[in-house]
C-alpha cells in the first residue's frame, strides 16, 4: 500500500481520515482522531470480484478496531437491498450498514441512524453524519471501513426485475 498517492478524504466532524485497500486483501481506515481498523481477507478464500474486500463470507474475514478482533457479520446479498446489510458488534454496541438507496447506506448504531455513506467500493467515501446524532470517533471508523469494503447502495427489487425483463425482450 502506497501512502504517496493517497489524498485523505476530510470528514466534517474528524477532519482527515486515510482509507487503503490493498487489492482484494486488506483494508485500512485510520486519522489522527478515529480508532484504526482493519479488514483482511483470509487467502484460502475464493475472491469475488464484486465485493472490493473479495468476500462476504465472515469465516473468511477479520476485522480488528485498534488491534482488537470484533464480530463481522456481511450478509449474503440477494435481491432485496436489506440483504447487503453488514453488522458488527464492538463492546457491546451493535452497528449495521444497510442499503437505502441508489448510491447510499446508512448506518445505525444499537438501531439508530447516525449517518449516511457513499462509496463504490474504493478508497473514496462519502460520509453525511445525521443532523444531532452524538458520533464518536469509532462510529467513523467502523462507517468507513463497511463502506470501503463492501460498496453503499443498491437498486430496489422492483427496478433489478425491470432490468431483468427489459434484458430478455428480443
Amino acid at each position: 500500500m502506497n501512502d504517496a498517492d493517497r489524498t485523505p478524504i476530510e470528514d466534517t466532524r474528524f477532519g482527515e481520515i486515510t482509507v487503503r485497500q490493498d487489492c482484494q486483501d486488506r483494508l485500512e481506515v485510520e486519522g489522527e482522531g478515529i480508532p484504526r481498523v482493519t479488514l483482511e481477507r483470509g487467502p484460502e478464500s475464493e475472491v469475488d470480484p464484486q465485493t472490493a474486500i473479495g468476500t462476504r463470507d465472515p469465516a473468511h474475514l477479520t476485522m480488528r478496531i485498534d488491534g482488537r478482533e470484533v464480530e463481522l457479520k456481511p450478509a449474503k446479498g440477494g435481491l432485496r437491498r436489506r440483504s447487503y446489510r453488514v453488522d458488527v458488534e464492538y463492546e457491546g454496541v451493535g452497528y449495521r450498514l444497510v442499503p437505502d438507496s441508489v448510491p447510499s447506506s446508512r448506518l445505525t448504531r444499537d438501531g439508530v441512524h447516525i449517518g449516511d455513506f457513499s462509496s463504490d467500493g474504493d478508497e473514496m467515501v462519502i460520509a453525511e453524519w445525521k443532523e444531532g446524532a452524538e458520533i464518536r470517533p469509532v462510529d467513523a471508523s467502523i462507517g468507513y471501513a463497511l463502506s470501503s469494503a463492501f460498496g453503499t447502495g443498491g437498486q430496489p427489487m422492483w427496478m433489478m426485475i425491470a432490468d431483468g425483463v427489459s434484458s430478455a425482450l428480443p
